[in-house]
């Protein structure tokens, strides 16, 4: 019997829908919860597993003992009807997490699902949709390495994300931020804190960068879940006719890339190690990754404006690791990565940006950014 039941749950896997983690979408998943009905990778099936046993049982397909009423079930569910169900009031802005997103966002996404069931009611999900919100978070200083408590507002009325020093709005705010110029990206390792968030906005035609987190996960994602479904409203209202997924599809983007790479200086000065991250068309440099500022900031423009990147680079020397330049106009970028699969995904990220067309908001940045002192000015070409 022990035989026959796991040969028909194998036999599941086969069904569209079932050969992939019913969360996070990783293919082969080898474990299931045997009273939601789905499928699940073995990191969203230990996450499963934190909910308890009162709302997702989990085992093994293949070392755990099926019987025939949990391979019913599965069989009777599966994970497309399963999803259907529990995430039937998803709104558009709350994004499915993939395998490659950080603990964080798989844990309260499972979360919201099935202990709160933020899906079956709009009513559930007011921490993040309401016109306003506020609250305190830990924020990384701009001139020391310490988090101190800072009260963030969000209105949607005014489109602005302010805080202050203190805990009261009564005082002076100490940044206003439009909505329409954040991107939100979890950095966890990063920042070596498990909700750590990283705020990105033009200030001044710079980058800037503001790291914050909070010690519970759920509060740190409804502020996330928050600036998106703002960012979204603008949008629905100044395009009407769009489809809301396809609105919704670039309300936040995570970093193309980022890592340690050597770069040789201006008139062939030795290479330091600095810390480069390339988010969308903008290849920032910094002298520690949580700095406020980058050192230096480069747009990416499109190939028809000579931008490109080689592996060759005569003046490293061979000491200098795995060397390759970014070609842009007025100046090459010698950079050299420590290992060759390094070199090889940088070569291949800068590349598919190059390759990529500008879309009017790429246009706009480029326009916005300023040049540092020791950088010349950058021709942006279509």
């Amino acid at each position: 019997m022990a035989d026959t039941n796991r040969h028909r749950l194998l036999n599941l896997l086969a069904i569209p829908g079932n050969n992939t983690c019913a969360e996070c979408g990783e293919a082969n998943p080898e474990w299931a919860s045997c009273n939601v009905g789905i499928f699940l990778c073995e990191r969203c099936a230990g996450l499963h597993r934190g909910l308890g046993v009162d709302i997702s049982r989990v085992k093994s397909i293949r070392l755990d003992n099926w019987d025939s009423d949990h391979v019913k079930t599965m069989e009777a569910i599966g994970n497309e009807k399963a999803n259907a169900l529990h995430e039937k009031h998803r709104p558009a802005f709350y994004k499915k997490p993939t395998r490659s997103d950080p603990q964080i966002l798989l844990k309260e996404w499972i979360c919201a699902k099935y202990s709160r069931k933020e899906f079956d009611d709009v009513d559930r999900q007011l921490a993040y949709t309401s016109t306003t919100k506020e609250g305190i978070l830990m924020k990384r200083g701009k001139d020391d390495k310490k988090y101190n408590r800072r009260k963030f507002v969000l209105s949607r009325p005014e489109n602005k994300m302010i805080y202050y020093q203190k805990d009261t709005v009564t005082s002076r705010p100490k940044a206003e931020i439009c909505l329409d110029d954040i991107n939100l990206v979890f950095v966890p390792g990063k920042m070596q804190q498990a909700n750590g968030l990283q705020i990105t906005y033009l200030l001044k035609g710079s980058t800037r960068n503001i790291f914050v987190y909070t010690d519970d996960s759920k509060d740190i994602v409804d502020w996330y879940l928050a600036i998106r479904a703002a960012k979204l409203e603008r949008r629905k209202i100044a395009f009407p006719d769009r489809d809301e997924k396809d609105l919704a599809e670039d309300l936040t983007q995570d970093f193309i890339m980022e890592g340690y790479l050597s770069k040789m200086g201006p008139k062939n000065q030795p290479f330091k190690k600095r810390w480069f991250s390339l988010d969308k068309r903008k290849l920032m440099y910094y002298e520690d990754k949580l700095n406020p500022f980058p050192k230096g900031e480069r747009f990416i423009g499109h190939r028809d404006g000579e931008f490109s990147v080689s592996m060759r680079a005569a003046e490293a020397r061979p000491t200098q690791g795995y060397a390759f330049t970014l070609h842009m106009p007025g100046r090459d970028f010698i950079l050299s990565a420590e290992t060759r699969e390094d070199m090889d995904q940088w070569i291949c990220a800068l590349q598919k940006v190059i390759e990529t067309p500008l879309t009017p908001q790429d246009t706009k940045i480029a326009s916005q950014l300023v040049p540092k002192r020791h950088e010349p000015f950058i021709s942006m070409k279509k």
